[in-house]
């Protein structure tokens, strides 16, 4: 069995990828996923937001197509007319800022201004104004967004990337990447559980937080681990007025989701020795994310816990940001990972960006040159400072 083009993951990366290529013409794809039903999925798990707010012009750039392709996904992957729901809801990032952090805030604000991204900074008199329901004693800054920002439902927008990707002829295949297929400097194809050996020309890591082992196969030290982050959903007695997605100085975060919220904070260490368990830390409720929900939002002393997961990062800890690109000194390995919670919303850009380079040699359309495997050799990190 041999494919021009095979990639290590079918989730919303690595579907993205299969789409981009197959709409671009290219005829031999396979898409290796481990698990048909995306139970455990990144993926599926997400809480799928999209925001412009980042130091990195790269990600900037990156969330704005990814908006823009979010508010014409059935142009782009509508079958025979269907219209894809995906339950965009445009509404801003609310950013939080005390004494401390004021000054990045600003620093921010100024780089996301110059790349048009529509965004208020606002001061703590502007905080208590606007949102009577926020305690704003402690702040100096927020950063709201008034456009482009906001949340949608992830699993429908990878389930669309999946069957447009197929309708155009590329393979799914269930099964378990084992190993790569190595020629000298070279990856000539993926070893199976339980389908023998698949040759390839080009081999596309994108196995979010599975993505380390993959890159270790073919000799390059990836920096990316899985990282477990938590989600509970509440509900709350108290009609609040308009709520943007909230982020806190401490790293939590909060939005509305009908008529309950969402919310979750910093990852949590897990206990026992696999590190890709997903039991949910409900200590971190009880201790961190209420009494810090109580505090910024006093009616959110009366919620009632409704439900609770959790899912994966695949958190590149060494700035942060994707890696994205041909393997330093692999040839024939491409590297789609390291997302680091932001995978979701540049999936787009990411499958556009990783076709570019397969099949045109470079990028054209935004140059994500800066985010290369390369820099990882190279020590150069690109540090993203609004991290969620």
């Amino acid at each position: 069995m041999n494919y021009d083009i095979v990639i290590i993951g079918g989730g919303v990366i690595g579907s993205s990828i299969a789409y981009h290529l197959a709409a671009a013409g290219e005829s031999s794809v396979l898409v290796i996923e481990r698990d048909s039903t995306y139970r455990l999925a990144s993926s599926a798990l997400s809480v799928s937001s999209i925001r412009q707010q980042f130091h990195t012009p790269t990600c900037i750039r990156m969330s704005q197509f990814g908006f823009e392709f979010l508010r014409h996904v059935s142009d782009h992957l509508g079958i025979d007319d269907e219209p894809i729901a995906l339950s965009l809801v445009e509404r801003g990032y609310l950013y939080l800022a005390g004494a401390e952090r004021a000054p990045v805030l600003e620093a921010a604000v100024r780089i996301q201004r110059d790349l048009d991204v529509p965004v208020r900074l606002l001061d703590r008199r502007q905080l208590a104004t606007e949102f009577s329901w926020l305690a704003s004693d402690d702040l100096e800054r927020g950063a709201l967004g008034t456009a482009g920002e906001g949340w949608f439902d992830g699993y429908s927008l990878l389930q669309a990337f999946r069957r447009k990707a197929r309708s155009l002829g590329v393979t799914y295949l269930t099964d378990e990447a084992v190993g790569l297929v190595r020629q000298a400097s070279k990856v000539a194809g993926v070893m199976l559980a339980r389908s023998g050996v698949v040759g390839a020309r080009v081999v596309v890591n994108a196995a979010g937080p599975h993505s380390g082992k993959v890159a270790q196969w073919g000799g390059l030290a990836l920096p990316v681990v899985p990282e477990r982050r938590c989600v509970f959903t509440f509900t709350c007695p108290t009609a609040l007025d308009f709520i943007p997605l909230v982020v806190d100085p401490s790293g939590l975060y909060v939005r509305p989701e009908g008529s309950r919220f969402i919310s979750g904070g910093p990852a949590t260490p897990i206990a026992g020795s696999d590190p890709l368990s997903l039991d949910v830390d409900y200590q971190q409720f009880e201790e961190f994310i209420w009494p810090t929900l109580a505090r910024r939002i006093p009616a959110f002393e009366r919620i009632r816990l409704q439900s609770a997961w959790a899912g994966h990062y695949e958190m590149n800890v060494f700035d942060h940001n994707a890696v994205i690109g041909w393997a330093p000194g692999i040839e024939g390995l491409m590297m789609a990972t390291g997302f680091s919670g932001h995978g979701m919303q540049h999936a787009p850009a990411t499958g556009r960006g990783v076709c570019e380079l397969i099949r045109e040699g470079g990028f054209r359309s935004i140059d994500l040159g800066e985010l290369s495997p390369q820099r990882l050799i190279d020590d150069a990190p690109i540090v993203e400072l609004n991290v969620i």
